[in-house]
């Protein structure tokens, strides 16, 4: 498969996307696990197009341009899983080829052939999360329209005016998914170290990170509702963490030998000789792209593998060198072969493994209720969890718990109160489901609500018809 792809041949972009959509094919035709973050991208998009104002009317930490995306999907697809996994791979593609494409017309590499884009292919599949349109996937298009334009830069005896460019991409991946804002720290260093750029050009690159974030904030003030975008967006970037071991040893599991390969590439390259200036300063650009990417870890608001897709360009560029380094080529196929069999081995077994599996991402799972009754109805969740909400619709703005629970456990506050009962008078749920067990206190101090709602189960609440 290496010997294919070192083909320098325009048909090789074709031979790309098809082994892209070959390599999802098996997942679309079994069908995947429904994800927990998934289902609440669509919950939002849903109650956007009720007319309810993102961070005001839905408390939830989604980024503003991520938000507007999925409510495009559920205005044209609805609740769609397949729309999303379609998206996905069509995002999927643009990075393959623009990826593989920068790497060749700027002569990254010293030969010119399709593995960046193979690799990419292959690290992009390391886990059946990756195949939706997760914010992550979104915003890393973005970072590495900034990567294409930091390479002309450095190709340049000088750099110009586009640096504005490359702060702008860094600014609008932030709109997708805020872990991405730690790369203007990965731009200033490339552009410091291996460009001429000047201090005007250092400040229009950080103008450009900060003019859509600007505008952003600008937009949420003048409809007045900055304070809860500061509050369920901003703040919670820096505050919420849904973290648990078992998260990091399915991680482990799946990321152990992507990572490996990508720093043995890297290595790798200590010893190998023959690389011109500009290409030694790429590879030195996509080092600091890697260590970058390990700043973002401690931003993430959850950990899973669709999380470090904002590794996969590092990985797969060193990956590359470390496949060229090997001086007998059937040694080189036989170990990318070796490679991908276990990558697609941990794939199926985190995706269809048994809840024992050391590589099965159970806590990212949804669990369908075999026996839950309630359909189609307006439903609160008073704790975690969003398995109520597959077949349901979501009430009040209270969607995400980490960011409702700071209202709604607080209620001797009398401020909480109001808002508590305007939230319930403007979006007025049919049955609440209390797990963290704050009902009996909640009807307590609003009496007018526990009048409308009847506990017909425990902990389950219905409204009063009449």
């Amino acid at each position: 498969m290496l010997s294919f792809f070192r083909v320098n041949a325009l048909y090789q972009i074709f031979s790309l996307l098809i082994l892209l959509v070959l390599s999802r094919i098996p997942s679309y035709l079994f069908g995947l696990p429904n994800l927990i973050p998934e289902l609440q991208w669509m919950l939002v998009g849903e109650q956007i197009n009720k007319g309810f104002v993102m961070y005001s009317d839905i408390w939830d930490n989604t980024a503003p341009l991520s938000a507007l995306v999925y409510a495009g999907i559920d205005k044209v697809f609805g609740r769609s899983v397949a729309a999303y996994q379609l998206l996905a791979l069509m995002v999927s593609a643009f990075q393959v080829i623009y990826f593989n494409v920068v790497i060749n017309n700027r002569d990254i590499m010293p030969k010119r052939n399709y593995l960046p884009g193979l690799m990419y292919i292959v690290f992009l599949n390391v886990s059946f999360d990756c195949c939706t349109l997760s914010p992550v996937l979104m915003g890393n298009s973005f970072l590495l329209l900034a990567f294409g334009t930091i390479v002309k830069q450095i190709n340049r005896l000088e750099a110009t005016d586009e640096v504005f460019e490359i702060g702008f991409m860094i600014g609008i991946a932030t709109l997708f998914y805020p872990p991405a804002c730690v790369f203007i720290t990965w731009a200033t260093a490339s552009l410091l170290f291996f460009s001429g750029a000047t201090i005007r050009q250092h400040s229009l690159a950080l103008f450009g990170f900060i003019f859509p974030l600007f505008l952003t904030a600008l937009f949420f003030y003048i409809n007045g509702t900055y304070e809860d975008f500061s509050r369920n967006f901003i703040s919670s970037v820096l505050e919420i963490r849904q973290y648990d071991l078992n998260d990091f040893k399915a991680l482990l599991a799946t990321l152990l030998l992507p990572l490996s390969i990508g720093v043995l590439g890297f290595l790798r390259l200590v010893n190998v000789t023959g690389f011109v200036n500009f290409q030694i300063r790429c590879q030195q650009v996509m080092m600091l792209w890697g260590l970058t990417g390990v700043l973002s870890i401690g931003l993430m608001p959850f950990i899973a593998p669709m999380q470090f897709i904002l590794f996969v360009p590092a990985i797969a560029f060193f990956a590359v060198n470390f496949f060229n380094s090997f001086k007998k080529q059937w040694l080189a196929e036989l170990t990318f072969l070796a490679s991908l069999g276990l990558i697609v081995f941990l794939y199926y077994e985190g995706a269809y493994g048994d809840k024992d599996s050391f590589a099965n991402l159970s806590n990212l799972k949804l669990q369908r209720k075999v026996d839950w009754q309630i359909k189609n109805q307006k439903v609160l969740v008073l704790g975690n969890g969003m398995e109520e909400y597959l077949d349901n619709y979501a009430a009040t703005p209270y969607l995400n718990w980490n960011l409702a629970k700071y209202e709604l456990e607080n209620l001797d506050n009398y401020e909480n109160v109001i808002s508590i009962l305007r939230n319930f008078e403007k979006d007025t749920p049919d049955v609440i489901i209390d797990k963290a067990k704050l009902a009996p206190k909640l009807f307590k101090r609003i009496p007018a609500l526990a009048r409308k709602y009847q506990e017909t189960t425990k902990g389950v609440y219905i409204k009063v018809k009449g």
